[in-house]
């Protein structure tokens, strides 16, 4: 009997994970925190979630990992340390517990007469030729069936962004003894100045939002949607900023347009669902947009929704970005290394 690959898998997320909690060096757990999101996506993909590995290789291993050194730029490089106390890890021990004994009495990994393999799969199955005609059941599930649930998910980005802009975007301070930035003219801030990375970026960014552009189109037939799309387009823009510098990116993407694409992604989608409304339909009934064709129609209200959906998680994404790296710190180290300029 062969051993599954998918516990050989997470037993390297388990040791990445001490091996984060473990670590002094903020740099190195940064690093760490992007080989988990990697074994992740690995060990999503094994289990055929392949819409989620997309996200999580790119939000995870990729921006997440951009927004941790953008952080480390306004921080100290190491911990510091606290006097150690049991209550913390007490209550970690128990909480996880806790959550070990809430799953004991689930169905097994794969096991074929779990409720949602006999229950809800098998209409969802059915329901994606008869009603949609669409392959890719997961997109039928996430913009159609479960669409309020969706929707309620863009508004929840949308939220987050706004957040993070508020908590963030507006805040000035100067370096104190303490906080040095990372990012200095002499280090990794000059990456412009590499005629190699320069060059091998600019074949690269392109080829990247092509493949967004892909997912999002391509996201009825195969793996893919507006979410994945939305993730994969930012990274490619947050990669041209990380080359050429956040002064040469917000003058080809301004701030101003990704706020109003943000708010325009979450109103096409609700926008879509008013329409439907108003022709006589269900809120996100999509059929309604084709009388003579449902199956058409549905396609169609899925196709704007998950349009919606993009546009809102890539302008999201690159708001983000431009919070965490436009603090005085980072934005002072990063324009004084050339970036900029």
């Amino acid at each position: 009997m062969d051993f599954p690959v998918e516990v050989i898998l997470f037993l390297f997320l388990l040791a990445t994970a001490l091996t984060v909690a473990l670590l002094e060096d903020l740099f190195a757990a940064a690093m760490m925190t992007g080989i988990f999101s990697l074994l992740s996506a690995c060990l999503f993909t094994l289990m055929d979630a392949v819409d989620v590995a997309f996200t999580e290789a790119a939000v995870g291993a990729g921006v997440s990992t951009v927004l941790f050194l953008s952080t480390l730029a306004l921080t100290a490089q190491r911990e510091k340390q606290h006097p150690f106390t049991w209550f913390p890890l007490l209550l970690v021990i128990l909480t996880g517990a806790c959550l070990v004994t809430g799953t004991l009495d689930m169905p097994h990994y794969g096991d074929p007469k779990a409720p949602i393999h006999v229950h809800v799969a098998p209409e969802y199955i059915a329901g994606a030729e008869r009603d949609f005609g669409i392959p890719n059941i997961v997109t039928n599930v996430l913009a159609s069936y479960r669409g309020y649930d969706t929707f309620g998910e863009t508004v929840v980005i949308f939220t987050a962004s706004v957040g993070v802009m508020l908590l963030l975007g507006h805040r000035r301070r100067r370096p104190g003894p303490a906080h040095r930035p990372t990012i200095t003219p002499e280090g990794a801030a000059r990456m412009r100045d590499f005629a190699i990375v320069r060059v091998v970026s600019m074949g690269v960014i392109p080829l990247i939002v092509l493949f967004g552009l892909y997912v999002q189109f391509h996201g009825d037939f195969g793996p893919g949607g507006g979410f994945q799309a939305g993730v994969i387009i930012g990274a490619a823009v947050i990669l041209y900023g990380l080359i050429f510098g956040l002064s040469t990116l917000q003058r080809v993407v301004p701030s101003p347009l990704l706020e109003t694409g943000i708010a325009l992604g979450v109103l096409l989608y609700g926008g879509t669902g008013v329409a439907s409304l108003l022709m006589g339909g269900h809120y996100l009934d999509y059929a309604v947009f084709d009388s003579d064709d449902p199956k058409h129609g549905r396609h169609l209200g899925i196709l704007l929704v998950e349009g919606g959906v993009g546009i809102a998680v890539t302008c999201a994404m690159i708001l983000i970005f431009y919070s965490f790296a436009g603090r005085a710190l980072a934005r002072e180290a990063f324009d004084e290394g050339g970036g900029g300029q």
